[in-house]
């Protein structure tokens, strides 16, 4: 019996059914009806182990609903970070991305990037112990941040490419937001050269292609890590 793994981020929720650690076809949602849409991958087949993971608070009644669709629900919450020695204020999609990174990139030091609503740089030793990471705003973030606080200047789509400088005001933020961001990756990477660099989240690929420096994507890190919990109780 397969398990079905559940990442709920800020924007929109993926899912995936697997084997052991191997994932098979991601479902991606974007709306109001999560548990609905939970219903329907489990219409079919009741997974062994869900393991569910959540920036978003679920009521009971949602919990119970979907907890009716399996032999076991795993929610990824501070028990699951402590026995994982990962600190509790960490949250559970971070924390799931750094068990995965621990597994594939054993007995190496690593720098997780992950980029989505926000922008996060998380720190693994070779040892596998967590040292400390930093938050920022996101790329579409950065975006409607820069056309929500100052009033004269618009919202600016992500662009295909950019120029080193701006020469309109629409060149001046994108190049101005991309700089930035890039600028902030290669600070962290010029801070921390033993380190493996990590890429995961939406935006991942869109920065890997503008990297000089070797880096490792892993688009659905997130999920990895959800399906190495879901082993971990099978």
């Amino acid at each position: 019996m397969a398990n079905l793994i559940i990442d709920i981020g800020n924007t929109a929720l993926k899912a995936c059914w697997t084997s052991g650690i191997t994932l098979g076809k991601i479902f991606r949602y974007q709306g109001e009806g999560i548990v609905d849409f939970i219903l329907s991958l489990t219409s079919k087949e009741k997974p062994q182990t869900i393991v569910l993971c959540s920036v978003r608070n679920l009521s009971p009644q949602s919990i119970k609903r979907i907890s009716s669709q399996c032999e076991r629900l795993v929610i990824v919450n501070e028990d699951i970070l402590a026995s994982h020695n990962i600190p509790s204020y960490i949250s559970p999609d971070r924390a799931a991305s750094i068990i995965a990174s621990r597994f594939l990139f054993n007995k190496r030091n690593c720098t997780i990037f992950d980029f989505g609503t926000v922008l996060t740089v998380d720190f693994v030793d070779a040892e596998g112990q967590y040292k400390g990471g930093n938050i920022s705003p996101g790329l579409r973030t950065r975006f409607k941040a820069v056309n929500r606080y100052a009033k004269s200047i618009p919202l600016v789509d992500v662009p295909e490419e950019t120029v080193e400088t701006g020469t309109d005001v629409a060149t001046s933020v994108s190049s101005g937001v991309i700089s930035g961001i890039m600028f902030e990756i290669e600070g962290y990477m010029s801070h921390h050269p033993e380190n493996i660099n990590v890429f995961t989240g939406g935006d991942a690929i869109y920065f890997a292609k503008r990297m000089k420096n070797s880096i490792f994507v892993v688009c659905n890190l997130v999920l990895m890590g959800l399906a190495l919990i879901a082993v971990e109780y099978d």
